[in-house]
């Protein structure tokens, strides 16, 4: 895999909006932290202020913005500000050609888990992590900072989770992927189709229904994904859309226990993973070891 130069202080940080709008203002925070802490150069995509429908400008902006990035050797990192949905749309109009000559570093996660599928097939690190639109709330210091150690090359971890009734003991070591668990289904038999035989695979997700999680971790192991991984980390399901007048029977870790059951590998529960304040910094492609014992969790890098 192919690991981007880390940034330093001066280094020039692309932010764009290549999903959901986002309203500028909720952007000063993380203006202040990324150049006044960071003391990185903030270049501004189009995409920030501009609004067509629910997305940061029309297909066409925002496939011109992120690509504008993508081909910009003077970039180091680039930073989508929010997900939400749009990047699907424009990932086919993509071109790696200038990007590959001179990787940068591509931030996101949520609906940015295609554009990290589909770096893995180009052999090209990234970062699932916290994006600015989120740098505002409360208990995201954690998140944020793991994101800097990243992105400036410094030691990050071991993260660790607490000790859960559903967790299967044992150690893994392998490449770390993963992310949002819709978006992960949504790549299958495409281009950007996830690879994870020998891979440490964590999974998130946010707004689903529980039958919605049992079918895609159906889909998962029937398209093979699950057969051969090194290691699962669950991180949080969150707001989840409960029908009260027919219950599905079982929790969401119960749904993904059911459908790992009779695989050797270890897995862990209540990673500090998704659409939550604590939403640590993943390196997608990083050499990881993930330890589960009796006493929780520990992912080390």
């Amino acid at each position: 895999m192919i690991s981007p130069p880390f940034l330093r202080p001066g280094s020039r940080v692309g932010l764009l909006a290549m999903a959901s709008r986002v309203e500028y203002d909720a952007l000063e925070p993380a203006f202040r932290i990324l150049r006044d802490d960071w003391k990185v150069e903030v270049v501004e995509g189009e995409s920030l202020k501009a609004a067509y429908y629910q997305f940061g400008g029309d297909d066409n902006l925002r496939r011109r913005d992120l690509q504008t990035m993508l081909d910009d050797p003077r970039l180091d990192a680039v930073i989508s500000v929010r997900g939400g949905y749009g990047s699907y749309r424009i990932l086919d109009r993509l071109d790696f050609t200038r990007f590959l000559q001179k990787p940068k570093w591509i931030v996101g996660f949520s609906d940015i888990t295609v554009l990290h599928c589909h770096l893995q097939h180009l052999r090209v690190r990234s970062l699932h992590a916290i994006m600015p639109r989120l740098f505002g709330q409360e208990g995201v210091t954690d998140s944020i900072e793991t994101l800097r150690q990243c992105l400036f090359g410094e030691p990050v971890g071991p993260y660790s989770s607490p000790a859960h009734s559903l967790n299967r003991p044992g150690s893994a070591a392998g490449p770390l992927v993963g992310g949002n668990l819709t978006l992960l289904v949504h790549v299958l038999g495409t281009p950007s189709d996830l690879p994870t035989a020998g891979k440490i695979l964590f999974i998130e997700d946010v707004g689903e229904t529980l039958y919605s999680i049992d079918r895609m971790m159906i889909q998962l192991r029937r398209a093979e994904r699950l057969t051969d991984l090194a290691g699962l980390i669950v991180g949080q399901f969150t707001e989840l859309r409960i029908n009260e007048t027919a219950p599905f029977g079982k929790t969401v870790g119960e749904i993904i226990a059911e459908h790992v059951d009779g695989f050797g590998f270890p897995i862990c529960f209540d990673f500090p993973v998704g659409h939550v304040p604590r939403n640590l910094a993943m390196p997608l492609g990083a050499d990881a070891r993930l330890e589960v014992t009796e006493d929780g969790a520990k992912l080390l890098f």
